[in-house]
């Protein structure tokens, strides 16, 4: 079963994977649980693909041949068309550094292998419902940042600023509850979903991300570091 995103049309999932056997066991378990799955065996035939049939997310194997699987997601957040495509980065690297560094590059989750399928399964409906939630009317403001939650478009003094999805409902979620403190495990409910596993250090790289991408120049950084508590948005020292 979808659930949540069953009366959805059937999600599209573009698999990047060079080995044969865990490609077709993906595809096997995918296509069973109702997907549509396409392949792409290196990373440059993985841009290709999502050029020509964008999908509605990728799994993306860390090494890959031609082009790394790090690669290939920088070149996914480059793109305007590509730059909100869930990516959950595959990866049999298990050092807390590399996960890091995957994140950092725009993944928007990950996990090693040898993995559970149904783990696997779990995170992709996660950040599928997040990326396919029925718009929102309307606008958040705070200090001087806006969300328009219709066309998921954010702006600051009336520059734009470009998010990814997680970094979006991270914002998002900080707009609708203002100088309240939130502790990782508390955004990783809200965000991620209680029912999803993901590492309270994720939520440091999504931080990061979101602080690098709507701070310009001279502009104060509104996302406050509680040391020992967690997060807030704030104008003010915690």
């Amino acid at each position: 079963m979808l659930d949540s995103i069953s009366s959805l049309p059937k999600p599209l999932v573009l698999v990047v994977e060079d080995e044969p056997a865990l490609a077709t066991l993906l595809r096997y378990n995918l296509e069973k649980q109702g997907f549509r799955v396409d392949e792409a065996s290196d990373g440059q035939e993985a841009l290709t693909r999502i050029s020509e049939a964008p999908p509605d997310l990728v799994l993306l194997d860390w090494m890959l041949p031609v082009m790394s699987g790090i690669e290939v997601c920088r070149q996914i957040r480059r793109k305007a068309s590509t730059r909100d495509l869930p990516v959950i980065m595959v990866t049999a690297r298990t050092e807390d550094q590399d996960a890091v560094r995957g994140l950092n590059t725009g993944a928007d989750d990950y996990i090693t292998k040898p993995f559970n399928i149904e783990a696997l399964l779990a995170r992709m409906r996660a950040l599928l419902r997040r990326s396919n939630a029925v718009p929102v009317k309307g606008q958040l403001t705070f200090h001087d940042i806006e969300i328009d939650l219709a066309s998921h478009r954010v702006s600051r003094n009336e520059r734009p600023v470009h998010l990814g999805p997680t970094e979006f409902r991270l914002l998002e979620f900080f707009m609708q509850h203002p100088r309240r403190v939130f502790t990782r495990e508390e955004l990783l409910d809200a965000v991620w979903g209680p029912d999803i596993h993901v590492e309270p250090r994720t939520v440091d790289v999504h931080i990061r991300r979101l602080r690098k991408a709507i701070n310009g120049p001279d502009e104060l950084d509104v996302v406050r570091t509680v040391r020992t508590a967690g997060y807030a948005l704030d104008t003010e020292p915690l």
